[in-house]
């Protein structure tokens, strides 16, 4: 009996800890992986995974407490705030970590098949190392509630980016690497000192008492407040590759290994994007906006993202360039709810995270899979090359109805909510917007559909196929079948996610 209470007792520690064992396990594991033997052995891709779904338990364990209970607070070493670091577990955030997991853990477990030929197998243990890195950070970065831990975090979150894009090596990864981290100093450089400014006028780093007085911050010294809020607008947007300061993405999504485009494209540039928002309506009173035209602004650069980054995504001949392009078009939609300041806005935004990030990550995961066992990149040599690879390019192609919005479909689901949010804020013009970027995806993405069913396959310029396979491995088909009943079911049954959703905007937009 009394060992059953010891279990008890311990499992008791364990999920009062959650806020912050949702990062930390993935971290113990990150150091795990790096010393584990990575040849002839899965022992690193193995413990990654177990890591994940000890997470996703945790995330299970604080959606249930976040629905019954409401927020969750929680300080690091006892500290309470202002002095020490505290944690937020909120609708929001829970809303981002079930985001992250589930599509990461799907992520990685098709990257245990797919990475042997992407990278040596004696560099497997330090990508899942940096794969555990990046993920913990992202987890982190939705629970925290310090804009200087937040900073941490994301210098964190860059290295691990930056390590998953350059492990594969040769000068196209390395360059897009050295460009990525570049691009994030700039933007990582303008919130340390938007940070440093809020302190300096505020006295703290917790954002609930940057907020307490941010009153009489506008008030006693409004050039400096502003000067702040336009280095966090600069530097977010730098981190979410929103249009024009887009230009590191396409190189980096495109030329890194399948699962990181997937993890890069569906999750990475998303946190920043909800960091963002949260900055706008938790740090900065509403009445600022009535003054300074910055929903206008995000309105106009989010139209200019969509448009721009389908027109590149039309021109693109290599298959995951063109998901890269594209992906700068869909973070539009993302900023698109941001900028309409209410909720059925912010709603349509926030869905479209987790809707993307299943599509998204698909897409680049079929690409990857159309690579590993043809060597195909170009769009042109897809024709015919879904008689020899159904199950891939069924999944593209659910993706591709998705990116387009056809009902039934997830994509749909966001892209309604954002029209409404559009009509409710009196701005029209931006239902024009997403129905030309409807169209602009169709235009783009359907050719390739039709052509890999119905086209002539033309198998004298194929290239050499990395691995000579007639069908995909398990641990490969599992992720893309998964991903592809998702985005429909969640397209039938929107109200799974709507739940945490709505909560969220509504405590953000009392």
């Amino acid at each position: 009996m009394s060992s059953l209470l010891d279990t008890f007792g311990v499992l008791s520690v364990f999920f009062w800890n959650a806020p912050v064992l949702v990062m930390l396990v993935l971290w113990i594991a990150a150091c795990l992986t790096a010393v584990l033997p990575s040849k002839g052995t899965r022992l690193p891709g193995g413990l990654a995974l177990g890591a994940h779904f000890l997470a996703l338990v945790l995330t299970g364990y604080l959606a249930w407490a976040v629905l019954i209970y409401g927020e969750l607070g929680y300080s690091l070493g006892g500290w309470l705030a202002p002095w020490g670091i505290e944690f937020m577990v909120t609708p929001l955030s829970v809303f981002m970590l079930i985001t992250i997991f589930s599509v990461s853990t799907l992520i990685l477990f098709f990257s245990l098949a797919d990475l042997h030929h992407d990278i040596e197998t004696r560099l497997l243990g330090s990508y899942y190392t940096l794969y555990l890195l990046l993920v913990g950070a992202l987890a982190g970065l939705c629970v925290t509630n310090d804009l200087f831990n937040m900073f941490v975090l994301m210098e964190v979150a860059a290295i691990g980016a930056c390590g998953i894009i350059a492990v594969k090596g040769g000068p196209d990864c390395t360059e897009a690497s050295l460009k990525y981290l570049i691009l994030s100093c700039l933007g990582t450089g303008g919130i340390l000192l938007a940070t440093a400014l809020l302190y300096k006028l505020t006295g703290h780093l917790n954002i609930d008492y940057i907020a307490a007085g941010m009153d009489t911050a506008l008030a006693e010294y409004p050039i400096n407040s502003m000067v702040a809020l336009a280095l966090f607008s600069v530097g977010f947007i730098v981190k979410a590759a929103l249009f024009p300061l887009h230009v590191w993405l396409p190189d980096a999504h495109s030329s890194a290994p399948s699962p990181s485009s997937a993890l890069l494209s569906g999750l990475v540039i998303k946190v920043y994007a909800v960091l963002y928002l949260r900055i706008l309506v938790d740090v900065y009173p509403r009445e600022v906006f009535l003054v300074l035209p910055v929903s206008e602004l995000i309105l106009i650069l989010a139209s200019i993202s969509i448009i721009v980054g389908s027109l590149y995504a039309m021109a693109q001949t290599d298959i995951k360039r063109m998901l890269a392009y594209s992906s700068i078009a869909q973070i539009g939609y993302v900023f698109l709810g941001i900028g309409l300041m209410q909720a059925t806005g912010i709603t349509g935004g926030l869905l479209h995270i987790f809707n993307h990030a299943m599509m998204k990550s698909m897409l680049f995961l079929s690409a990857g899979a159309i690579i590993y066992c043809t060597g195909i990149r170009t769009i042109k040599d897809m024709k015919g090359i879904g008689l020899q690879m159904p199950l891939a390019m069924s999944a593209f192609t659910v993706g591709a109805m998705a990116m387009v919005g056809i009902p039934a479909t997830n994509g749909f689901i966001s892209k309604l909510y954002l029209a409404l949010g559009a009509f409710e804020a009196g701005r029209p013009v931006y239902l024009g917007v997403i129905l030309l970027s409807s169209l602009l995806n169709g235009i783009y993405y359907f050719p390739i559909v039709i052509g890999a069913f119905f086209g002539q396959r033309d198998t004298e310029s194929w290239p050499e196929a990395p691995c000579n396979c007639k069908r995909l491995p398990l641990t490969m088909a599992v992720p893309l079948l998964i991903l592809a009943v998702g985005c429909v079911f969640f397209g039938i049954f929107p109200m799974h996610m709507l739940v945490l959703v709505e909560g969220a905007v509504a405590l953000m937009l009392p």
